[in-house]
């Protein structure tokens, strides 16, 4: 197994991506989040003292997306041209589950951004929610779909198509008529 991230003697170094030609990419990563149910219903109430929990989650899962290069030291600033984040609650488990969207047309992927996003969303929840409950877990976190790229086209097991829409993407994952 190799390790691109790594030059012949073994330091660390960012990939040279200068000769690749951009292609549209799409990642889409989802964390997990699991509370008392009591709490996800104070949480759907609109009952958090902080204010609208997933309304500030979704903005801070955004603006993590765009800010992937300057937390993870080895990945590429890209010019990000979509990114969404969304939730899906179930209130008898206390679970929701965060979902990540980013695409861009970019000569590297975006599983990190939305693996990033994802994951800064459900800090943001845990955060806006401490002071009602301490035993909130995150995970897991995960990528559920890539497409674009050298590497082709992911899609991690037991995923659906519905799994991986975003609301406001001019075109789905997996279309690849040209155009607007």
């Amino acid at each position: 197994m190799s390790f691109n991230h790594f030059d012949d003697q073994g330091e660390a170094v960012m990939v040279d991506i200068s000769a690749k030609l951009p292609t549209m990419r799409t990642a889409v990563a989802e964390a997990v989040i699991t509370m008392k149910p009591e709490t996800l219903a104070v949480i759907l109430e609109g009952g958090i003292a902080k204010g609208d929990v997933l309304g500030v989650a979704r903005l801070a899962g955004i603006a993590a997306a765009k800010k992937t290069p300057e937390l993870i030291p080895l990945s590429h600033p890209l010019t990000i041209h979509h990114a969404a984040v969304t939730f899906q609650t179930d209130p008898d488990s206390g679970t929701i589950r965060v979902k990540s969207t980013v695409r861009a047309l970019e000569r590297s992927g975006m599983e990190m951004e939305a693996m990033v996003s994802a994951s800064v969303a459900a800090l943001t929840i845990y955060d806006m929610c401490k002071g009602t409950e301490k035993g909130i877990t995150i995970g897991p976190v995960r990528l559920l779909f890539k497409e674009g790229g050298k590497s082709g086209s992911y899609r991690a097991d037991g995923v659906t198509g519905e799994d991986i829409t975003s609301p406001g993407l001019g075109r789905p994952p997996g279309d690849t008529r040209s155009g607007a």
